[in-house]
């Protein structure tokens, strides 16, 4: 019996340890992520659900999270993102694909998506909303141990 008991405590130990780090994350009609930072482990599976629990409509008030490369500033590339053409029906022009790691699509009022990905190398990693303007407030960090 207590072989049993400790084969299942090392099982378990086992398959938590390999379970998908989730992290959710809101937008609002204020322009503003309810975190400003999370931290998630190296080379780790990640689910990041992303919702937009505001009420004003997608065209002027959609949000989006895109996590940038280690390195890129979420200012500077808000300021690329706007001098690529983004628009409220295209956040995130093709251009702007070679800074990010990963990104939802541009969400409406009560929509959600859930991004999966696996943690990069250690470092800081910030992200941001790229819908037009969005970026001067909605910013955050990912840090990766």
């Amino acid at each position: 019996m207590i072989k049993f008991i400790s084969y299942l405590a090392i099982t378990t130990i086992a398959i938590t340890s390999h379970a998908a780090q989730k992290i959710t994350i809101t937008g609002n009609d204020t322009m503003q992520f309810d975190k400003r930072e999370f931290t998630v482990k190296s080379g780790e599976k990640v689910e990041l659900e992303f919702k937009n629990i505001g009420k004003l409509p997608k065209i002027a008030m959609g949000h989006n999270l895109v996590i940038l490369k280690k390195g890129i500033s979420s200012l500077k590339f808000g300021q690329k993102v706007m001098s690529l053409g983004a628009s409220a029906t295209n956040a995130l022009p093709e251009g702007s694909m070679e800074d990010v790691i990963a990104a939802t699509k541009l969400l409406g009022p009560g929509e959600n998506e859930t991004l999966t990905f696996t943690a990069p190398e250690p470092g800081d990693y910030q992200f941001v909303c790229s819908f037009p303007g969005h970026f001067a407030m909605m910013r955050g960090i990912m840090v990766v141990k």
